[in-house]
């Protein structure tokens, strides 16, 4: 769920960018405060409930835990290529697991340019448990040590370490200070039971206040369209059939993360947690590891054009 300014709900049920609410059977999107898809089923703070309480990070360790074990990936690049040499990336972990702590926090209003919104939300989680902040920091630190290996400069927006946050503002001005080449914000939904497959958000056209997406638009598409192949090539997933008419994107304007954003920057909902089927996907650790190199490869493609 694009963490980035929703609205957070009450009662944690879903915590999740652009939710689907249920009416005499036919989904109807809700648009949410927070830079995620769907806001169905987050409160301010997004306190989980005890029934669903979100798992948390188990001890952190190193910044690249992940990092012997994906060395191994046979499916990484030979030693000596560096295709992404000189290429800043950064990869914006939607939410942060300590988010649920500090409600009154995340809920403080921040300038998005079109809006004044959250500074940013929790997050969804499966039915399970298995939260999404979890979800998206590890996929991220999967890509960070693949697109590393191929010779590029990879940042955070945030690693697991902060209180909380950061805000969707701030997410927006990391990559802006990076000068980074290409930012992807990672997520996963929120939808309901039936609600499956992945989608591309990208950013409309705004320019008002503090926003001008003007120029990020045009490359910002390329650069979905990149990822959006390689992520279904790589994962064997399908375009969301709840979102996007089939079409795997949508374009939004009231996130902050991408209406702040003066570099190439996209949202990925990597699936529905909400749904049994892709919650089993997004639990399973060699499938987060597919998802890395959808976007990584998804990343370099669109470098090399």
């Amino acid at each position: 769920m694009s963490s980035q300014n929703r609205r957070p709900l009450r009662a944690y049920l879903l915590l999740a960018p652009v939710a689907p609410l249920a009416f005499a059977g036919v989904l109807v999107w809700q648009s949410v405060d927070g830079d995620g898809s769907a806001a169905n089923g987050r409160e301010p703070g997004g306190a989980p409930s005890a029934s669903s309480s979100p798992t948390r990070p188990t001890a952190e360790g190193p910044e690249d835990s992940n990092d012997a074990q994906n060395a191994k990936d046979p499916k990484g690049p030979e030693v000596g290529e560096k295709p992404l040499a000189g290429k800043v990336i950064v990869l914006d972990p939607g939410h942060n697991p300590n988010n649920r702590d500090h409600t009154a926090e995340i809920n403080r209003q921040v300038d998005i340019g079109t809006v004044r919104k959250e500074c940013d939300t929790t997050g969804t989680a499966t039915n399970g448990g298995y939260a999404e902040a979890d979800f998206t920091l590890d996929v991220a630190r999967r890509a960070r040590t693949l697109l590393r290996a191929q010779g590029a400069e990879v940042r955070l927006t945030q690693d697991g370490k902060r209180e909380f946050g950061p805000c969707v503002d701030e997410r927006a001005e990391a990559g802006n200070k990076a000068g980074a080449d290409a930012v992807v914000s990672i997520h996963a939904d929120g939808g309901g039971p039936g609600a499956r497959g992945f989608h591309v958000i990208l950013p409309g056209r705004v320019d008002e206040g503090k926003a001008d997406t003007t120029a990020i638009v045009k490359p910002s598409r390329k650069l979905g369209k990149e990822l959006k192949s390689h992520f279904a090539e790589e994962t064997g997933s399908k375009p969301s059939n709840y979102v996007g008419n089939d079409t795997g994107f949508t374009v939004r304007t009231d996130l902050g993360g991408l209406n702040l954003s003066t570099v190439p920057k996209v949202f990925i909902e990597c699936g529905n947690m909400r749904d049994t089927k892709d919650a089993g996907r997004l639990t399973d650790a060699a499938w987060r590891q597919r998802a890395a190199h959808g976007i990584t490869n998804g990343i370099g493609a669109f470098l090399a054009g």
